[in-house]
């Protein structure tokens, strides 16, 4: 068995195009599609439904295909530490994030480049928790941030970062400052604008109103945060948003950020790795700066 026919099966289990596959492979379709054959015989089984186009992998295919990707993730991590034994870490850390906790990355990705000048970053900040699930699984990413409750039964390495929290964000009417606090169910009252309900920081809203007994009907839907801070800006509408992004934003001239209790409600925020012995050493690098990071002190800091 060679990694190079591995490498072949991932590819056309990506792709799910014969053609495709070999391009991105850069080999001729006869030499991908010979390689899988070889493959086969080798182990036995068929992996490969063919017909006049590809129609998928048979059950056995599917099984072998889990193991090649983790084959090839491990062949991946065994050469970044070898490289980062010689000349320190090289490389692309791969990281995705829910856009709820887009914040918290830009604060992981700078302590990360400055501890190791030599890799790079590559940031996927619009995932649903759906996505990461999946991506992690493949190894297409090396690391996410997203919530604890997506991630708890996967069988993943949890790293916690922070606790969200929510506001209610108004636009602000001098000379009128706004309340100082309110309820879930008074903010229900407002005109909403709020994430689409596809996206797990939506359910978690709707699981916060549901708890108090009221439901919501937003007047508009997003897959934005800065959306969201935009539309309140417009004037018309409320929203409710992480807290967390006020460390970016702050709260915006004109509008005013209240926060939401009875209850308090929180959500888990962690770094999510996939479970493997030993860790990744791009992986191992993200944990330790994630440890030293401080992330929980630093989103409660708001810019001037």
């Amino acid at each position: 068995m060679l990694l190079r026919q591995l490498e072949y099966l991932v590819a056309l289990a990506r792709a799910r195009h014969f053609a495709k596959a070999a391009q991105a492979c850069f080999v001729s379709q006869p030499t991908l599609s010979e390689g899988i054959r070889k493959l086969e015989d080798e182990l036995g089984i068929p992996l490969v439904r063919r017909g006049r186009r590809f129609d998928g992998f048979t059950p056995e295919g599917e099984r072998v295909v889990v193991w090649a990707r983790r084959i090839l993730a491990d062949r991946d991590a065994m050469q970044d530490e070898i490289q980062a034994l010689r000349a320190g870490l090289t490389g692309r850390l791969r990281i995705g994030t829910v856009p709820t906790a887009a914040t918290a990355v830009a604060l992981l990705t700078q302590p990360f480049c400055a501890a190791n000048p030599l890799a790079t970053v590559q940031v996927f900040a619009d995932l649903q928790s759906v996505d990461i699930v999946s991506r992690l699984g493949r190894y297409e990413l090396d690391a996410a941030v997203t919530y604890h409750s997506t991630v708890a039964e996967q069988g993943f390495t949890f790293v916690p970062l922070y606790r969200e929290r929510y506001v209610l964000l108004i636009r602000r009417t001098a000379p009128d400052t706004g309340p100082a606090e309110i309820s879930w169910q008074d903010a229900a009252q407002y005109p909403l604008c709020l994430l689409h309900p596809g996206m797990q920081g939506r359910q978690v809203l709707e699981a916060a109103f549901e708890a108090v007994g009221v439901s919501v009907t937003p007047r508009v839907e997003t897959d934005s945060i800065a959306s969201l801070f935009a539309q309140v800006r417009a004037g018309q509408w409320a929203s409710i948003v992480p807290h967390a992004w006020l460390h970016v934003f702050g709260v915006p001239p004109g509008m005013h950020a209240v926060p939401l209790v009875r209850p308090v409600r929180t959500e888990r925020i962690g770094l999510v790795l996939p479970a493997r012995e030993p860790v990744s050493v791009m992986g191992q690098a993200l944990i330790d700066v994630a440890e030293r990071a401080g992330i929980a002190t630093a989103l409660e800091q708001l810019p001037d």
